[in-house]
């Protein structure tokens, strides 16, 4: 197959939550194949730090915008800069995601303000880019809009892998918050690729599995007795399914 069908040259993309493990990568990813790329993020000094890694590795042009996706008008205001400034957006990429200060209290005691703080980030966040961008994009009559899910949005993880399992030197788990946030960003993907699909929209997810970042040996064990290809995944191994 032709690398062609794989080139992003003159192809807008704008990619929330860009300063991440996984963000970082595929941000790489988009500009290697040849994408003009905008990071958002809210963590504005490892934006500032991947977007002059970017610079050094590619031509491509490279925009970012540090702000809070949960301000509506805010983020509003960010796209009508982006498209004013650089050009239509040709593929939005959805991977922001957020922890909380207690973002691994059990769930028999998990603090409604912090489950109220991360579902705004996780899921309404992704709606808000879902409506700003892709209203734009059915006016167009094309565009393409990805968003990140996770495995523990369609299965319940196996609490046993946490016993005994760090990161960081601090106890794990998945809690039940992000569970339910990427469930629901599974639903609203299925919608909205009906929703759009005769708009020209494709709308999928990318759901990865664990991806390696530094858990202990014991979580790492654990974790990759229980997947068939007996490993954790690595955070390259997602790019190709972005591009």
């Amino acid at each position: 197959m032709s690398n062609v069908s794989f080139s992003l040259e003159n192809k807008v993309v704008v990619l929330v939550g860009a300063a991440g493990i996984l963000g970082s990568r595929v941000a790489e990813a988009f500009v290697e194949h040849g994408a003009t790329i905008v990071l958002l993020d809210r963590d504005g000094e490892k934006l500032i730090q991947l977007k002059n890694h970017l610079q050094s590795i590619s031509e491509s042009l490279v925009r970012s915008y540090e702000l809070d996706i949960t301000d509506y008008t805010e983020f509003e205001a960010v796209i009508s800069e982006i498209e004013n400034s650089v050009g239509n957006i040709d593929v939005l990429l959805n991977n922001a995601a957020a922890k909380s200060k207690n973002f691994f209290e059990p769930f028999e005691t998990f603090p409604i303000e912090d489950w109220n703080n991360v579902m705004a980030v996780n899921t309404t966040a992704v709606m808000i880019g879902c409506q700003l961008v892709g209203s734009r994009m059915a006016q167009r009559g094309c565009g393409s809009i990805i968003n990140t899910l996770s495995v523990y949005g369609i299965v319940a993880p196996d609490q046993r892998i946490y016993e005994g399992s760090m990161y960081e030197g601090k106890k794990i788990n998945t809690p039940a918050i992000y569970s339910t946030s990427k469930a629901a960003v599974w639903g609203l993907t299925k919608y909205l690729a009906a929703y759009w699909g005769e708009k020209g929209i494709r709308v999928n997810a990318v759901t990865p599995g664990g991806v390696f970042s530094g858990q202990n040996d014991m979580f790492v064990s654990k974790y990759s007795a229980r997947v068939p290809l007996g490993k954790m995944a690595d955070k390259d191994d997602m790019s190709g399914a972005f591009i």
